[in-house]
């Protein structure tokens, strides 16, 4: 059985994700901009995904918005150190200590048909074991100068195909593609 793997993720137009001490406050920034009610087609995309991976930074800095995101949809928070996931997430977030290819195994043996990847290394690890299938990557109109990125430990090229480009009237451009 073949899992879909998808990175759904926003980026300064210089094309990092973060700031290098792992801030986001530009998005935060930009987002003041965005008509209020798009959501850029997330929950159209959490509609087709049945778990989510992310990075421990990343989950820690999830918790921390006013509103959950992900709804109840089963989340995997790749870490190898001791996490408290709260009370409000039980029995929909878990941790793994498990390598990649592990990781996708069990989740082939869970019956996973679409997973969701989310975090820098998290990104970048599945990206270097050519388990992505799609990117959806959305331009955020700002220029941070230095900052992480989501691709910058691969040791290969990868190939993509463009799916799709969508356009919104306040600046930021969404592009999807599938990865060859």
């Amino acid at each position: 059985m073949m899992v879909k793997v998808s990175v759904f993720i926003g980026v300064s137009l210089d094309g990092f994700i973060a700031r290098l001490d792992g801030n986001v406050d530009w998005l935060n920034e930009a987002n003041k901009k965005v008509t209020p009610g798009e959501d850029f087609g997330f929950n159209s995309f959490l509609d087709s995904v049945d778990c989510i991976v992310m990075g421990r930074k990343t989950f820690e800095q999830v918790i921390t918005f006013n509103e959950w995101a992900y709804r109840e949809i089963k989340m995997i928070v790749l870490t190898t150190k001791n996490i408290e996931i709260p009370n409000s997430l039980t029995g929909v977030a878990s941790t793994s200590n498990l390598c990649t290819e592990e990781l996708m195994n069990q989740l082939i043996d869970d019956s996973i048909k679409h997973v969701y990847v989310d975090g820098g290394l998290v990104i970048q690890d599945f990206l270097s074991s050519g388990l992505v299938n799609e990117i959806t990557v959305t331009i955020v109109p700002i220029l941070i100068g230095k900052g992480k990125s989501f691709s910058n430990s691969l040791t290969k090229d990868l190939n993509l195909t463009h799916l799709k480009t969508t356009i919104f009237n306040f600046g930021f451009v969404q592009n999807k593609y599938k990865v060859d």
